[in-house]
């Protein structure tokens, strides 16, 4: 496993302390070609052939980054000999950074890249969408967790409320709000008159889960609305939400704000800062932009709490081989994960490897300016964007975070972990972070 591979002599289990570590101080020249890649390749130690797979990937990246197409080329053609979508864990993951690389390249020409995409026509697979997701939700506990810890953190502060709003900034789960339903129901003081308002893109998805949550409803009788909002979130107008006075708000966002991420580089860029090297990771945040005024919108809503799920990595650098050894740190825990629990041969796997975080790994390897959206950030970076728009942090309470280690626990997924960071939590595969969750409140 990756993990194993990634362990430093010692014997702790930290991915950060990987071989990834060392070669992101090292001159970055291009190793030995093997003379018959296929044959001795498959001689090598897993751990061995991992690390050569990991050194020709930050070569190669090096060649794509300086324009030394001709060495990039001869790079990729031998990842394209050596990975693979089928094999173990860090064949699997230099497949779709090979591709992700190659995509860059392609970019880069861009007459070359629109005609050999000209007649791919570009499907709406709404269907496959949730499928995916599906897939994602049963194969991780991470967004079960993140989903445990939002209703725990609604409940608490919807202690005594009669009418509870909550608003779901991306309804493609009912699993979670039909937890919440159940739990609400099991209140002491008896449940709140209750409305949930979804916001997606696709109306079919915003369909089957009203008809859930509302069959739900109906069989434990409690007072229940459903209020769908198709739309983008870059494209939602607030008063959509349908906010009521006298209703208690809660806000659920699960993976969506770093989409907004984009425009505040454009901002930076705007006001004379340089994007490039180290400097960019201190930059200071924008107080302006699509995440400040989406963050400022949800102020002005007066929410008694907000939940933010957001992956735990920085992807976001300026330079492509800062984001290439931070995304390679993550998509192979990530990966990882899958090695330990499902076959290899599982076509599900492949397909949330390939649809869920090959599209993530091509997005942040292979796109630059607005088109990059898969903007992963820090707990941090998020703790002082959503300070700043006003909003105090909520400590999640010992009560929500041992309910979440005993869902971890009780699932059977060894290597997941849970670690506390300033009252929010952070889900860890073998200490490495890979998702927060953290609670919020107004400040009045």
């Amino acid at each position: 496993m990756v993990v194993a591979m990634l362990q430093e002599d010692n014997g702790t289990s930290s991915v950060a302390s990987s071989p990834l570590q060392v070669f992101s101080t090292m001159s970055l020249t291009r190793p030995a070609l093997l003379s018959s890649p296929s044959s001795p390749f498959k001689d090598l130690k897993p751990e061995e052939r991992g690390l050569y797979l990991i050194h020709l990937l930050l070569t190669c990246a090096n060649h794509v980054a300086s324009g030394s197409l001709q060495n990039a080329n001869a790079a990729l053609e031998q990842l394209s000999l050596l990975s693979s979508p089928d094999g173990d864990t860090m064949q699997r993951v230099a497949a779709y950074f090979t591709e992700a690389l190659a995509n860059r390249i392609l970019k880069s020409w861009p007459g070359l890249y629109k005609a050999l995409n000209a007649t791919q026509r570009k499907t709406n697979n709404v269907s496959e969408e949730v499928h995916v997701r599906r897939l994602f939700f049963d194969m991780f506990p991470i967004l079960k967790v993140s989903y445990l810890l939002t209703n725990r953190a609604i409940l608490e502060a919807m202690e005594g409320e009669k009418m509870v709003h909550v608003i779901d900034l991306d309804a493609s789960e009912p699993a979670q709000w039909l937890a919440l339903i159940q739990d609400f129901n099991s209140r002491p003081e008896g449940p709140p008159h209750l409305r949930i308002t979804g916001v997606h893109h696709h109306k079919e998805v915003l369909d089957q889960m009203a008809h859930i949550l509302t069959e739900e409803a109906e069989k434990l009788d409690i007072p229940f609305q459903f209020n769908p909002v198709v739309s983008s979130l870059e494209s939602l107008n607030i008063d959509q939400l349908g906010v009521k006075t006298g209703e208690a708000l809660a806000v659920s966002s699960v993976l969506q704000l770093h989409n907004f991420l984009a425009s505040d580089e454009d901002i930076l860029r705007k006001n004379g800062y340089s994007l490039s090297g180290d400097s960019a990771s201190s930059l200071p945040l924008p107080n302006s932009g699509r995440i400040s005024r989406f963050l400022n919108a949800m102020w002005s809503l007066s929410p008694k709490i907000m939940v933010v799920t957001e992956q735990d990595s920085d992807h976001n650098g300026s330079t492509l081989m800062e984001r290439l050894l931070e995304s390679l740190y993550t998509y192979a825990a990530l990966f990882d994960c899958l090695e330990a629990k499902v076959p290899r041969t599982c076509q599900d796997r492949s397909k949330v490897e390939k649809m869920f975080f090959g599209e993530e790994i091509k997005n942040i390897i292979a796109c630059e300016g607005s088109e990059r959206r898969e903007r992963h950030e820090k707990l941090e970076k998020w703790s002082q964007r959503i300070d700043l728009a006003g909003f105090g942090n909520v400590p999640l309470s010992y009560f929500a975070m041992l309910q979440g280690r005993r869902l971890l626990q009780g699932y059977g997924f060894d290597g997941y972990m849970i670690k506390e960071e300033s009252g929010c939590a952070v889900i860890c595969w073998q200490d490495r972070p890979l998702y927060s969750v953290s609670a919020w409140r107004c400040r009045k």
